[in-house]
């Protein structure tokens, strides 16, 4: 179902999912909604899906979801053109996990699609790719709320629990059968997704390291595209390194660690996986710019790029464009979806959206535009990994990868950033960013100065030169051997670079 908002209009969402279901050759119904709102623009957006996607005018159904007009249309029509579900009741157990959630008292609460014959709470059950057996607990419906029955049968959709405790042991996509009857062959599942951005995630407090640890493991029952593993940092500590598919896909993630878990993260800057050639041929994905090779054994860095779908209005064409070109984009076409508004396409590399881009899209538009992207493939650019020095010691947290032509720009916001956070110390504090060993920006924090002549009245000078040499001498040792602190502000203020 294309569900259109009757206020709003076509976005880019909009254009990206119904090209997505196109590919997968779905049937696509669509809907305009919020028909009872007194500014809705029915027509203009009618038109709209006719002239972009060449609907039918009869094909497109009218909904007021907030009061349930049209609904009864909307459900004919999916038993109309939606094809039924194929399966026997007559053949072993056979269900898809879809989806999967936890509760505290029953455990992992499976999400499942019955495709051959049927499951109740006699059944004992097979996960088929992990290897375990479980005894059903409890069957259930959707209404939409949960509801206990007694049986589900071929083709019918709804949830069971086994009292599964580790939710590690679940994944998305796992094919479910008798343990006493099992079928032959395992479902395909679902593809799994390649994570396209990464980052860093550290608790703020060490000692909630593994209140962390859980909170992902139960994040990633019910979104199988996220991935994550264990990594350590010199200045942060015991953390994990996150895949996401996206920017607003990281964000999500974030949000619910911080809001359903009450945890206090620190974020490391975002990257993307790179493709390194080294000259022996061997291809090396790197998501993490402390894993690049020197760059003596590295042929070329192919970096991925995407397709762009801005929809806005026509009076912040020149801004989208002004932006779009600062990215490094290459504008591919433009189509207008009714008087006044229009639909930008360009390709941009992905390194260049993942931290502001669409912040800074609202910001030059008012809050009017749209957007959304796909991903099209990896491209070779003339990219550096730039590395942070602080008092001749490289902190890995900081270092990025950039396009050379910004290496610069970008390293020296970093410096900045780091030079007005970072306290001042009883000994000079040096920071530098070097593409290999080439020093491009460097700052420099001067020490704290301690009054050592002050008990000294009088006499001669040369007691107070002693002791300011001692006091040089002891500087100098400081800075050999101290510790330079990282404080969270630093990293929470790079990250708005």
């Amino acid at each position: 179902i294309l569900l259109v908002d009757a206020t709003e209009g076509i976005e880019a969402q909009t254009v990206a999912n119904y090209h997505l279901a196109k590919e997968r050759n779905l049937e696509i119904i669509p809907v305009i909604n919020k028909i009872d709102l007194p500014h809705a623009n029915i027509e203009g957006v009618r038109e709209q899906l006719i002239n972009v996607f060449k609907f039918k005018p009869d094909d497109i159904l009218l909904t007021s979801a907030k009061k349930g007009e049209g609904i009864v249309d909307v459900l004919d029509r999916v038993v109309e053109k939606i094809p039924p579900p194929q399966g026997s009741s007559e053949k072993p157990l056979k269900a898809l996990i879809f989806d999967s959630s936890y509760d505290v008292y029953k455990g992992v609460i499976l999400y499942i699609r019955v495709i051959d014959g049927k499951i109740d709470l006699q059944t004992k059950v097979r996960l088929m790719n992990a290897g375990s057996n479980h005894q059903v607990q409890e069957v259930g419906v959707f209404t939409p709320r949960p509801q206990k029955i007694n049986q589900l049968g071929c083709g019918e959709v709804g949830y069971i629990t086994c009292n599964i405790k580790d939710a590690s042991k679940i994944n998305v996509g796992e094919t479910i059968t008798d343990s006493y009857h099992p079928t032959q062959e395992a479902l395909s599942g679902y593809k799994k997704m390649k994570p396209f951005v990464f980052c860093g995630i550290y608790p703020e407090n060490n000692k909630d390291f593994e209140e962390l640890k859980r909170a992902l493991e139960k994040l990633r029952l019910s979104d199988g595209s996220f991935t994550y593993e264990q990594e350590s940092s010199e200045s942060l500590g015991f953390g994990f390194r996150c895949g996401f598919l996206g920017l607003l896909h990281s964000e999500i993630i974030q949000e619910r660690l911080q809001r359903e878990y009450d945890l206090s993260l620190i974020i490391s800057i975002p990257s993307v996986i790179y493709k390194v050639e080294t000259v022996t041929s061997e291809l090396l994905d790197i998501e993490n710019p402390s894993k690049l090779p020197l760059p003596q054994n590295i042929s070329n860095i192919q970096e991925p790029w995407i397709k762009a779908f801005i929809i806005m209005p026509q009076d912040y064409v020149n801004n989208i464009m002004q932006l779009v070109k600062e990215r490094r984009g290459i504008y591919v076409s433009s189509e207008y979806l009714s008087q006044g508004r229009l639909i930008l396409t360009c390709e941009l590399p992905l390194s260049e959206i993942v931290v502001d881009f669409y912040d800074k899209i609202k910001s030059v538009t008012k809050g009017y535009a749209s957007f959304d992207y796909e991903f099209i493939g990896y491209r070779v650019s003339d990219l550096v990994k730039v590395d942070i020095i602080i008092n001749n010691r490289i902190f890995d947290a900081f270092s990025f990868i950039s396009h050379r032509d910004k290496a610069y720009y970008k390293a020296k916001g970093v410096i900045e950033k780091l030079r007005d956070t970072i306290p001042r110390q009883l000994f000079e504090i040096v920071i530098q960013a070097a593409i290999g060993k080439r020093i491009i920006a460097k700052a420099r924090i001067s020490p704290l100065k301690k009054y050592v002549t002050g008990k000294c009245y009088g006499g001669d000078i040369t007691r107070k030169r002693k002791l300011w040499e001692k006091q040089k001498r002891g500087k100098r040792r400081m800075k050999q051997f101290g510790n330079v602190q990282i404080p969270q502000e630093a990293f929470k203020s790079i990250m708005r670079l």
